[in-house]
């Protein structure tokens, strides 16, 4: 798309382990004169530091910003479609995917419509997220395939993480095949981009876990310590190191891998509310 606003200059500063941080560098653009003189520009702007409080959970701020955002857009097609994914993304965060649902839906209307192809892949992998446990593996299918026929990298480049999602449906689903398939398919869209080495390993991990839900614990095993080699020791990978030990009927060797799994992910704050995955690790690790 050859529209100068449609990717501006801060969507490059995002830091989403960050987005205090972000917020104080969008700040910083928003006071620049030049900023305010673009209309379209300060706009979207406005939406993503909505979207900074949205992820630290202060909802009520994020929507106070896109009602400024709403009463000033006029129409402009991009900022609509940026306005509604992070009021969609506010509500659903904020425990409301009905209300998310429709502005999602919009969104990928409009989108398609003007060609913003990164928006419209996005807007459909919001949906994968927000719809009903049924409903999620067919968005993340259609968004799968919008981001395959995309012309724009930065669009195709949905395809990774809309994958992973698949994949962990059917995980959930308890169809591990389909789920290993598809995580191979990740590791495969990844393996050869340096920049996302994190996501490789992810998806690595991702295969392990499911070999051993199909009882093939000594081959997830083998890739784990490839991610051990590696130094990818972040507490996932000691679990699951540990549980495939257990499974291969060495609980000792597994004891100082669910130890350090414990020591770890006990400080993660979404990890301790699952009470008693924590306990399984602490009682392992003992």
């Amino acid at each position: 798309m050859d529209n100068p606003n449609y990717w501006p200059d801060f969507n490059d500063l995002w830091d989403y382990s960050d987005p205090a941080g972000t917020e104080e560098t969008f700040n910083k653009l928003l006071a620049d004169p030049s900023s305010s003189n673009n209309i379209t520009y300060y706009l979207q702007l406005q939406t993503q530091i909505a979207r900074t409080y949205s992820l630290r959970g202060e909802f009520e701020q994020a929507h106070k910003i896109l009602d400024g955002v709403e009463e000033r857009m006029a129409g402009d097609d991009l900022v609509t479609i940026r306005y509604m994914l992070e009021r969609g993304r506010s509500f659903n965060s904020d425990g409301q995917p009905d209300q998310a649902i429709p502005l999602f839906e919009r969104a990928t209307i409009i989108a398609d419509k003007i060609g913003a192809e990164y928006y419209w892949v996005d807007a459909l992998h919001m949906l994968g997220i927000a719809a009903s446990k049924p409903e999620q593996l067919d968005w993340n299918l259609k968004a799968v395939a919008a981001a395959r026929s995309c012309s724009d990298e930065r669009a195709r480049n949905w395809e990774g993480a809309l994958l992973n999602n698949i994949g962990w449906t059917y995980f959930e689903q308890k169809a591990y095949q389909n789920a290993l398939k598809t995580f191979e398919e990740t590791a495969i869209f990844y393996e050869d981009k340096p920049q996302h080495l994190n996501h490789y390993q992810i998806a690595q991990w991702s295969i392990a876990k499911t070999l051993r839900m199909l009882n093939r614990p000594k081959e997830g095993l083998a890739i784990l310590r490839e991610l051990e080699a590696d130094g990818k020791m972040d507490g996932f990978t000691e679990e699951e190191i540990g549980e495939c030990l257990l499974a291969l009927d060495q609980p000792e060797a597994s004891k100082p891998y669910f130890k350090a799994a414990h020591d770890k992910l006990s400080q993660i704050s979404w990890v301790t509310t699952d009470t008693k995955r924590i306990a399984r690790l602490k009682q392992y690790g003992d």
